[in-house]
């Protein structure tokens, strides 16, 4: 499904450049659960930017579904991104001033599906993540956990085929977070492609196969016995 070929991509800071991906080369199956593990400053934020096609390489190719999406200009980058890649963030980047619902709305809204439909898709998901009761509750009305559940629910209603979250239990309480990585792990159940940015060991371990990132480059790759 995802498939990088000599990619790199190079900053540059003053009057130096900075290496953040050094000629990755990477191929990543339809439905694996892959955890992205590294010190600050390894690339792996920059690798799941190139991945969600929020950043462009430097040099190298990008296949997505077997299309080289490094050709694209933007506006066809938005739209295979919109259609293909769901997003989960640390801090939910949910929109304050809308409700709990809306906020789930939104990708529907610029997909362009007809309202009645939009309806019903997010009703169904605030029902799925036990969010029915808080549909019209601003983010700043909602506890850390069912601010994630929006931002997941938010994620996945154009139903992608892959799911990049990046530090998704960072900003919750222990309890929250390993409710909040059994409904993505459950997304990986249903065929979606999870790709999960960590700085805990053992969060990264249960990902059934874990990428460790060292100065721009993949070092190891590993996976779990089944």
């Amino acid at each position: 499904m995802i498939e990088f070929a000599d990619v790199s991509r190079i900053f540059t800071v003053g009057e130096q450049e900075v290496s953040a991906l050094r000629n990755i080369n990477l191929n990543l199956a339809a439905g694996e659960y892959v955890s992205i593990m590294g010190p600050s400053g390894s690339g792996k934020s920059t690798l799941l930017n190139l991945i969600g096609l929020l950043d462009r390489p430097s040099s190298g190719i990008y296949r997505l579904d077997g299309l080289d999406v490094t050709t694209l200009d933007d506006e066809q980058q938005a739209r295979v991104r919109r259609e293909k890649i769901g997003f989960v963030f640390q801090f939910f980047h949910l929109v304050p001033r809308l409700s709990a619902a809306t906020n789930i709305e939104l990708p529907l809204i610029l997909g362009g599906v007809p309202a009645e439909q939009r309806k019903e898709r997010v009703a169904q998901l605030l029902q799925n993540y036990g969010l029915t009761d808080r549909a019209h509750h601003r983010p700043d009305q909602l506890s850390g956990g069912q601010r994630q559940r929006v931002a997941i629910a938010r994620a996945t209603i154009m139903q992608p085929a892959a799911l990049l979250a990046d530090e998704p239990t960072g900003n919750l309480d222990q309890t929250t977070g390993k409710e909040v990585m059994g409904l993505l792990e459950n997304l990986v159940g249903q065929g979606v492609t999870l790709i999960l940015v960590t700085h805990d060991p053992a969060l990264g371990q249960r990902a059934s196969r874990q990428l460790r990132m060292v100065d721009g480059q993949i070092v190891a790759d590993t996976r779990n016995a089944p």
